[in-house]
C-alpha cells in the first residue's frame, strides 16, 4: 500500500505523543461504537469511550499496535486522525494482576463510601479499570 493511501495518525495523551505514524488503517472506541477510519474518510469530530485503539500499518494484517485510552476525542480529516486520549498505555504493557487487584481494592472502597458522590467516582474508576482488564485480557 502506497504512503498515498495511507492516513497520518497521531495519538497524544496528557503526558506524551505516544504514535505518530502513517497506518492504512485505525480503528477507535467510539462512544457509539468502534470505528474503522481510513485515507478519504469524511471530516469530524468523535467521542471516545475507554478502550482499544487498533492501528494496521498494512492492509488485511493484523493490527500492528493497540493502544487502550481511558476516553477522549479523535479529530478526523481525509488524511489524519488525532486521537486526544485522557489516558493511554500499550496494551502490552497492562498487567492483568495488578488491575484484578486495583479492581478488588476500588469494590472494597465503594462498600464503605457514605456519600453518593464518592459512590459515582469510585463505581467510574471500577468502570475504567475493567475496561483496561478486558483490553489486558483480549491483548
Amino acid at each position: 500500500m502506497s504512503e498515498a493511501q495511507k492516513i497520518q495518525f497521531e495519538l497524544v495523551s496528557p503526558e506524551e505523543k505516544l504514535v505518530s505514524e502513517p497506518v492504512s488503517m485505525a480503528v477507535v472506541p467510539g462512544v457509539e461504537g468502534e470505528m474503522g477510519v481510513m485515507a478519504g474518510h469524511s471530516s469530524f469530530v468523535v467521542a471516545l469511550k475507554p478502550g482499544v485503539v487498533q492501528l494496521y500499518v498494512e492492509e488485511g494484517k493484523q493490527p500492528g499496535r493497540k493502544i487502550f485510552i481511558a476516553g477522549g476525542f479523535a479529530d478526523i480529516t481525509a488524511d489524519n486522525c488525532t486521537v486526544l486520549a485522557e489516558a493511554a498505555v500499550n496494551v502490552k504493557d497492562l498487567n492483568r494482576t495488578a488491575i484484578e487487584q486495583d479492581i478488588a481494592n476500588l469494590r472494597e472502597d465503594l462498600g464503605l463510601a457514605a456519600e453518593e458522590a464518592d459512590k459515582a467516582r469510585i463505581q467510574g474508576k471500577i468502570d475504567l479499570a475493567q475496561a483496561r482488564l478486558e483490553a489486558a485480557i483480549q491483548g
